[in-house]
């Protein structure tokens, strides 16, 4: 069940900002991936999918680098584009938010784009970020009504406590007043974490740290393979991010996996490159304050879709559907 047309008519503002006109055809942009480029089931995969589907619809050049992930080489490589006259340049994943805040100083008339960073205070930054609230919310409300046990558990970083309380937890104790909730944060064994949880009772997790759920899934699926001829078992389930995280399932672990939370960055990445091909740019303000500008995907905009694999969950889809709505309109 994909969360898509409930919500499709809920109006979304956009702003943008006429930029230097280009012909289409001697437009080049240059292309910033993360670690390990092309190939890593995550961000970078994400955002090569929405430059393909570019590439089918507008003419423009495409210049990719690859970073190995230090300051320098990070610098180096957007630097080199730069000097190949790539405009706009769209860097993948955060890890480029200090290049990209000086260099886009000295360079104020190359357009930047940052796929999911929402920390650089200059107009020559369109920053394409998502309402992780949102997800988390219809995250919790979905693992409330999956439990069996009356306790649910995400699983994050420390920085994540607002997507947990007002998100995780909110959504939880909306769709069951009685469920018991919590976090187990961390920045070491996302498997110790996931264990911990399990042993307080917990029965759905949400994992909202990045990186690859392969080892938590597998401590999931042992737990369940260890408890399954229990008198009380009740089996253990994930819900999961992409393209935060990846992870692999098998015919026979699949129905451990409840859902996924799906953040639509290959969307972000056409509709920016669509944008730079008419000559505009995404001006949406994100923080006034701060003078941060881009782009915020949500639930409205299709920007976040949510994908049920649990019986129980496609069962609820129109509750969950409504707690969506709900979302959408009152989450950051």
């Amino acid at each position: 069940m994909k969360l898509r047309a409930v919500i499709a008519s809920l109006a979304i503002a956009i702003s943008t900002l006429l930029l230097t006109p280009a012909h289409a055809s001697s437009l080049t942009i240059g292309i910033a991936y993360d670690i390990g480029g092309r190939g890593d089931r995550s961000f970078n995969d994400a955002a090569a999918a929405g430059l393909e589907k570019a590439q089918k619809q507008f003419t423009f050049t495409v210049d990719p680098v690859v970073t190995d992930g230090t300051t320098a080489d990070r610098e180096n490589r957007v630097r080199a584009l730069i000097a190949k006259n790539c405009n706009p340049i769209i860097v993948v994943g955060d890890g480029y938010k200090r290049t990209i805040q000086t260099l886009a100083i000295e360079f104020p008339n190359t357009q930047f784009a940052i796929l999911n960073d929402a920390s650089i205070d200059a107009l020559n930054v369109t920053s394409l970020i998502f309402a992780d609230i949102q997800g988390a919310y219809i995250a919790g409300y979905s693992a409330a009504i999956a439990s069996k046990s009356g306790k649910v558990a995400m699983i994050g970083t420390t920085d994540q406590a607002d997507i947990y309380q007002s998100g995780f937890a909110a959504g939880a104790l909306s769709a069951k007043k009685g469920i018991t909730t919590f976090i187990k944060y961390t920045n070491g064994s996302t498997v110790t974490a996931a264990k911990q949880a399990m042993d307080q009772g917990a029965d759905v997790l949400f994992i909202a740290r990045p990186g690859s759920d392969s080892e938590v899934f597998a401590s999931v699926v042992a737990r369940n393979a260890a408890t399954s001829k229990l008198k009380n078992y009740k089996a253990v389930g994930m819900i999961t991010i992409e393209p935060d995280q990846y992870l692999t399932v098998t015919s026979s672990t699949k129905k451990f996996l409840y859902a996924t939370v799906v953040k639509h960055v290959d969307k972000a990445m056409y509709d920016v490159i669509s944008k730079a091909v008419s000559g505009k740019q995404y001006l949406d303000v994100l923080d006034a304050d701060a003078g941060i500008y881009g782009h915020r995907y949500t639930l409205v905009s299709g920007g976040i879709t949510f994908t049920t694999y649990l019986p129980a969950l496609t069962a609820a889809s129109s509750h969950i559907n409504s707690a969506a709505v709900f979302a959408s309109k009152s989450l950051g």
